[in-house]
């Protein structure tokens, strides 16, 4: 019995991409236009709802293609209004996405990766591990179920702040963000999409080769000393690199752009008045907004969040040498939804092994 062939999801593919697709086709490249409104703008993922395209091409798409998006296992509703969705990805794995609304703004936080490898002593994430890179669609697609679920509170931010570490993905996170900002899908502005990272040099150089974007760097550290303790990425990466990246990436930006330098506050480690100055010394020739991030709890941690006093003070030094710095307000941490608290399901490389030996002993016996 011949295979047949397995479907191609046209979810997370970029206004280029599905020209390309449908030139294999056949068909004119304003199909994609017409296909971005339907999935993106009006929701639709079923073929034969999509009444401008012709009827033989309807037919076709049904044959080969589908809009496929991650499965919602669960959802949890904080006491603050956040949302959490586990989101179920083929092979077991899953991932967490945040929705986060705010009298201004309506943010959703968005998983790159199925856990993560860069191992930050601090963050749950990456205590589960790394399993693989998400694919566009799975990236995209948890934009488009929660545009789905979300009523009449229309997403206007999203960051890419969730499971994983976005720059080591480029290639799955570089469509996603192009249809983020495709006028004929979401059409969000360059500053209401927010790319983090850890600190990998090459991806922050490599930006410029996608659609603006603002950019976040998880710095957590004033030091080489303390931030490759807590970050071991910087092992890698050293401070000095970092910055003169950071100034690379803004050198090809306008004049308006500033970077995000995330700094999650932890008590006696470098919260510290002379940790605050190291950190004013080392931004002061950048135009940066440092955010301070309250330390989330999770089970098994040995680290305490700062005190109110602390951050406080950290803050008023950080003001003192002209540095625009706040303190974010923790949100969803009742249901673990807070910064550093994503975990998701990621399988083990055996658990992954073990899979798929038994979804090959289901084929040969059916």
């Amino acid at each position: 019995m011949a295979e047949v062939a397995p479907k191609t999801n046209l979810l997370g593919m970029s206004r280029e991409g599905l020209e390309r697709y449908f030139s294999s086709l056949g068909e004119k490249p304003f199909r994609a236009r017409q296909l971005l409104q339907w999935i993106y703008q009006r929701g639709v993922t079923d073929f034969a709802l999509m009444t401008d395209l012709s009827q033989k091409l309807r037919e076709r798409l049904v044959e080969a293609a589908e809009i496929r998006p991650p499965e919602i296992l669960s959802e949890q509703k904080s006491a603050d209004g956040t949302i959490k969705w586990l989101l179920s990805l083929p092979g077991g794995n899953a991932v967490e996405t945040v929705f986060i609304p705010e009298p201004d703004r309506a943010t959703l936080c968005i998983s790159s990766q199925v856990g993560c490898m860069l191992n930050c002593t601090f963050c749950s994430t990456a205590m589960q591990g790394f399993s693989r890179n998400l694919s566009a669609a799975e990236i995209i697609g948890q934009v488009w179920l929660a545009d789905r679920r979300t009523g009449d509170r229309r997403i206007s931010n999203v960051v890419l702040m969730g499971m994983g570490e976005p720059l080591l993905n480029l290639d799955q996170v570089g469509p996603a963000l192009e249809l983020l900002r495709e006028d004929l899908a979401y059409g969000l502005a360059a500053r209401r999409v927010t790319v983090s990272t850890a600190g990998v040099v090459p991806g922050i150089d490599a930006l410029h080769e996608f659609p603006p974007i603002a950019l976040a760097v998880s710095l957590h550290a004033p030091n080489d000393a303390l931030r490759s303790r807590l970050v071991p990425l910087n092992r890698k990466y050293p401070i000095a690199e970092l910055m003169a990246a950071c100034k690379r990436y803004l050198k090809g930006c306008n004049s308006k752009q500033s970077i995000t330098f995330e700094y999650t506050m932890i008590d006696g480690v470098n919260d510290s008045p002379e940790a605050a100055r190291q950190l004013r010394r080392l931004l002061s020739d950048l135009p940066a907004k440092v955010n301070l991030i309250p330390f989330n709890p999770y089970p098994g941690t040995p680290f305490h969040c700062s005190s109110n006093e602390n951050m406080l003070k950290f803050q008023e030094i950080l003001r003192a040498g002209g540095l625009i710095a706040t303190v974010r307000r923790t949100r969803g941490d009742d249901i673990d939804a807070a910064c550093g608290q994503l975990v998701g399901k990621v399988l083990s490389t055996s658990q992954r092994r073990m899979l798929v030996q038994q979804q090959l002993a289901r084929q040969a016996l059916a």
